[in-house]
């Protein structure tokens, strides 16, 4: 049987939790629920709105407290590592990431086995720091080398830290204002043992396989490996193999020329699709590192949605905005919206809101986004919305008056 391409990005919204709006106000357990169905939830430290692992997860649940995600990370379900990129992951995927902290030598950028090697001695004084007086960040070490800091200047024990994070000496404990907070491992995860816990590599790689595919819900073997930033899948743990071995299934997608795949899990997700029951209600804005959009190739190859991050573009050369947020609107990604919230001033300013080009105007239009963007703006504590800039004209006239 082949299965439409809308039924497919249904299913895909309905696993990654965005095919409809939460039915409940959050709590704390959802946040943690929320992690655990992702499986990876991506940090990164631009604010012009609220920062991307808070944005990822008020999409799916609404309204919720932004510290339940912290006090996970505290309590120890939660903990930090490369995956997708820098993470927040649940705890019981931690064997998985464990080999990889172990040996990371091919880890690029994120691990300098020259800048190590040639300060050895410095990383060792870290460490025995953290050892001797607890947990740390990088900001109570002092500045000494006359540096002005940033992202290519860190200090030596920023570098220091990182490479102990990397290699697993070290864990991110808490976060405070943001700001990592490193501790021991055996501090941060006592219940870890090397020699008890560590499986077998080809294990752990073939569960992440299985989890990528449980995480999107329905795919092309070309998406997997991208989900936990995988490298080459081996034979054995390719799509393929998986189908023949019965660890995952197949079925045919209109307009795929090639087959997509799902884990047995979403087999009800898969029948109700068939049935012409799953059906996508939900608007809200993504974050450029929500799931759903992380993969460039895969969303203009899903939702035909060509989309890029323009805050590295010289502004002049920017076509939407700094900071860019896709709108997923009833199962489709129909534009994006610049937004920057104005805390002092309370107000949520809309620099610049971008339709794409197939879709109409219409009053159901209208009272979604507007929902969606009031809702948006409440969440930041910034209640009043600014529509500076909107290229269809009748959209921005009938949303500003939404606002006035």
């Amino acid at each position: 049987m082949t299965i439409s391409l809308t039924a497919a990005r249904n299913i895909h919204l309905a696993a990654q939790g965005l095919l409809s709006a939460p039915k409940q106000t959050a709590d704390k357990q959802a946040v943690l629920a929320t992690i655990q169905n992702m499986g990876v939830l991506q940090i990164d430290t631009i604010h012009v709105v609220a920062r991307s692992p808070y944005l990822v997860l008020w999409s799916r649940l609404g309204d919720y407290q932004q510290e339940w995600l912290e006090q996970h990370l505290d309590e120890g379900r939660l903990f930090e590592y490369w995956s997708h990129e820098a993470c927040f992951l649940p705890i019981e995927s931690f064997g998985r990431y464990r080999h990889q902290m172990l040996n990371p030598e091919g880890m690029g950028w994120k691990y300098n086995q020259t800048w190590l090697q040639e300060n050895a001695s410095h990383v060792k004084q870290v460490l025995m720091h953290i050892k001797n007086f607890g947990a740390c960040r990088s900001v109570d070490f002092e500045r000494t080398d006359g540096k002005a800091g940033g992202w290519w200047e860190w200090k030596p024990e920023k570098r220091s830290l990182e490479v102990l994070f990397t290699t697993g000496k070290v864990m991110v404990a808490r976060r405070q204002k943001f700001q990592r907070v490193y501790d021991l491992v055996e501090r941060v995860h006592p219940n870890w043992n090397d020699k008890r816990d560590l499986g077998k590599l080809i294990d752990d790689q073939c569960d992440q396989v299985l989890d990528s595919v449980n995480a999107l819900g329905i795919c092309k073997a070309s998406w997997i490996a991208d989900y936990f930033r995988m490298k080459k899948l081996t034979p054995s743990i390719q799509a393929e193999s998986l189908y023949q071995r019965g660890l995952l299934q197949k079925i045919s997608v209109e307009g795929w020329t090639e087959p997509a795949y799902y884990h047995p899990q979403r087999t009800p997700l898969i029948e109700q699709a068939k049935a012409g029951q799953l059906r996508a209600t939900h608007t809200c804005l993504l974050s450029p590192f929500d799931p759903v959009v992380w993969d460039r190739k895969r969303a203009l190859e899903f939702f035909d949605f060509d989309y890029r991050l323009e805050c590295y573009t010289p502004e002049a050369k920017r076509q939407y905005g700094y900071f860019t947020l896709p709108i997923l609107r009833r199962g489709k990604l129909i534009g994006r919206v610049d937004a920057k919230a104005h805390r002092k001033e309370k107000i949520m300013e809309i620099k610049a809101l971008h339709l794409e080009t197939n879709i109409k105007f219409s009053e159901a239009l209208t009272k979604d986004l507007a929902k969606t963007l009031r809702a948006f703006a409440d969440w930041h504590k910034t209640p009043k919305v600014h529509i500076s800039r909107c290229d269809h004209q009748e959209l921005k006239a009938a949303l500003t008056l939404c606002f006035n």
